[in-house]
């Protein structure tokens, strides 16, 4: 395969397409720490692309190896963001049904830790491993380039998320916890209805 203008074009639409689940969790995040340091967000961001090039080059590699039970496994990838976009979505929003006046225990539920960042990351991701079938004619060294160009758009577009997020934050106050909550749980059934109904 030639390094083609149309590659390069293909690749770029795709990662715009990929990250847009990530766009969306990134607002959440930024709404939920509207004072967010911008290394945390660099750090944030990373895991998200780090995901988005992870999941291409594993359905790549599951495409050209074992076939067959890749594809057993893509019916399930709807199911799996789900839940797990489910779970952090109804802790949120708990959390922000609770209110009170324990400033402390609110400051460290607002915290994204490393272990919901990790489900977000594979939640906001999982549907990347059908790009493998897409990308299946590519050889290695494509199919690198194409998951490093969907990575680096998603951390640029996670940052604009986020910045964003933390725009609206501010604004929403004490509402945060509630509405990225509603936000997570909405996006999980989006990728739920567009993977079981429109896969």
């Amino acid at each position: 395969m030639s390094w083609s203008v149309s590659f390069f074009v293909n690749s770029a639409l795709l990662g715009v397409g990929l990250a847009m689940d990530a766009f969306s969790v990134s607002i959440v995040n930024g709404i939920r720490e509207p004072d967010m340091p911008r290394l945390r967000m660099c750090g944030i961001a990373g895991v998200y692309a780090f995901f988005q090039f992870l999941m291409p080059v594993i359905g790549w590699v599951c495409v050209h190896t074992l076939v067959s039970y890749f594809e057993v496994l893509t019916k399930y990838v709807p199911w799996i963001a789900l839940a797990l976009l489910m779970v952090i979505g109804i802790n949120m929003l708990v959390e922000g049904l609770k209110g009170g006046d324990q400033a402390n225990d609110d400051a460290a539920a607002k915290t994204l830790t490393i272990w919901m960042l990790l489900m977000q990351g594979i939640a906001t991701s999982i549907d990347a491993l059908s790009v493998g079938f897409t990308i299946a004619e590519y050889d290695i060294r494509h199919a690198l380039t194409a998951a490093l160009i969907i990575a680096g758009e998603t951390f640029v577009i996670c940052i604009v998320g986020l910045l964003f997020g933390r725009r609206i934050g501010v604004r929403l106050a004490d509402k945060s916890e509630i509405v990225g909550g509603v936000i997570l749980i909405g996006i999980g059934v989006e990728i739920f209805i567009k993977g079981v109904f429109f896969g």
